[in-house]
């Protein structure tokens, strides 16, 4: 196979790979009814004057299933942390003791459940029109490889490998997808 379109192959698979990634990353983002130290990777706090990850600035613990604790290295920091989570709008009430935050995650009701499988959704689709957009890249790429001299069969070729590693990236977007359903609605 022609060494240029091998190059693109190779960047549509780092390009999917991402896509999947990203996918997996927003995914633990949507609480499922357990708390997770995930839960908390969206804010940021003011430290100093800067925009600083909350988990750059404290530690982040479960102690159980349901609460998350939040231990500023910092004890100055405690109001600015429970401000930035209550303006994160994660659905969590900070309850700051003067050393610590806890966080109480509630049980998920049904109808919560079924917006979160809709929001996982969601985001399962944006890693595959990703992925889509990738490979409509790639392609593209492939066909102007025609006038650096890759011939009709080697381009046809290329678009066949980009379309198989598509299908594949697709399906791990779906898996990841699916289990995070089946997290979502286990009671």
């Amino acid at each position: 196979m022609n060494e240029l379109i091998s190059l693109q192959l190779d960047d549509c698979k780092e390009g999917m790979a991402k896509a999947v990634s990203h996918t997996e990353s927003e995914l633990t983002k949507i609480r499922a009814g357990k708390a997770s130290p995930g839960m908390l990777d969206g804010i940021y706090v003011d430290y100093y004057g800067s925009s600083t990850a909350l988990s750059q600035v404290s530690n982040i613990n479960t102690t159980d299933a349901r609460t998350i604790v939040v231990q500023p290295w910092e004890k100055s920091l405690l109001s600015t942390i429970e401000k930035a989570i209550i303006d994160s709008n994660i659905g969590l009430n900070p309850q700051n003791d003067g050393n610590i935050i806890r966080l109480a995650v509630p049980p998920l009701t049904e109808e919560r459940r079924r917006d979160l499988v809709k929001k996982v959704k969601e985001e399962a689709e944006k890693g595959r029109v990703s992925i889509r957009n990738i490979r409509k890249d790639s392609n593209e790429t492939i066909k102007k490889l025609k006038n650096d001299g890759a011939s009709e069969d080697e381009i046809k070729q290329g678009e066949a490998e980009v379309q198989k590693l598509t299908d594949a990236y697709i399906v791990k977007v779906d898996q990841l997808a699916e289990l995070k359903e089946k997290d979502i609605m286990t009671v």
